[in-house]
């Protein structure tokens, strides 16, 4: 069988860590590799027996490679700090390993909670994510943001899914949500020749429409209008930081 080494980056996660680490018990290690936390996150990792890292952030793809290159077992499971493996998910992947796994990679499908409710449409159905794979064959390619993993071979499903509580409270939601946007402008900016207000005013309702009517965010509730809205806002707030970059880009030429 072969192992599998759990990876989970994290960043002043103190609310979190301990669960994530606590459904990882079963893994043939659990790396936490940290990205110079100020809060209690390493101090409550450290009560675990897992592998301490710290390493400095650049983007996503970068640290989740870096994390890569330290682990010891040949397949990786990749979490963040928000995440959980429950039992049953965590039976599927033992039972896959003991067996001859048929694909490079998998997807593994979250059930998402945000602001304590979950979250049923609102385009989170059918939220999957490639997590578990052979490292010795996959690794991410260089974006700043929603980083892809480059996999030389077919991607399978996992049946069961992964647990992910996205919202902490609202500071830390708008904190990754400031964090998100500007890594997401630095890959736009290559992109976009000049922001009109096609991109700061009609994209972002178009992504408020779809996320909102097309993908069902209305049957959610006040929590569907609040991810639409941020959604929305997300867009808007990408394009105005692209703008904002080639304004400091033309003035330092």
């Amino acid at each position: 069988m072969p192992g599998v080494s759990a990876i989970i980056i994290c960043k002043n996660e103190e609310q979190h860590i301990a669960g994530a680490i606590a459904s990882l018990s079963w893994a043939d290690e659990v790396l936490v590799v940290d990205s110079y936390s100020t809060d209690n996150t390493l101090q409550i990792a450290a009560t675990y027996p897992v592998r301490l890292l710290q390493h400095a952030f650049e983007n996503y793809s970068r640290q989740r490679n870096w994390a890569l290159s330290q682990a010891s077992q040949p397949w990786v499971l990749m979490l963040d700090a928000d995440e959980r493996i429950p039992g049953d998910l965590q039976a599927e992947i033992t039972a896959l390993l003991q067996s001859e796994p048929a694909h490079a990679a998998y997807r593994i499908f979250r059930k998402n909670f945000f602001m304590g409710k979950r979250v049923r449409f609102s385009g989170w159905r059918h939220d999957g994510v490639v997590r578990l794979f052979d490292r010795r064959r996959c690794q991410y390619s260089d974006k700043n943001v929603h980083e892809e993993l480059i996999i030389p071979g077919t991607v399978g499903q996992l049946k069961h899914r992964m647990l992910h509580y996205t919202y902490k409270n609202l500071p830390h939601y708008l904190e990754k949500w400031d964090q998100y946007t500007w890594l997401s402008a630095k890959d736009k900016a290559k992109k976009t020749k000049h922001v009109t207000l096609f991109h700061l005013a009609l994209k972002p309702w178009v992504r408020f429409v779809r996320q909102y009517f097309f993908k069902l965010g209305i049957l959610d509730g006040r929590v569907g209008f609040v991810i639409a809205s941020l959604s929305a806002g997300s867009v808007f707030m990408r394009y105005l930081k692209v703008w904002r970059l080639q304004e400091e880009e033309l003035q330092n030429k």
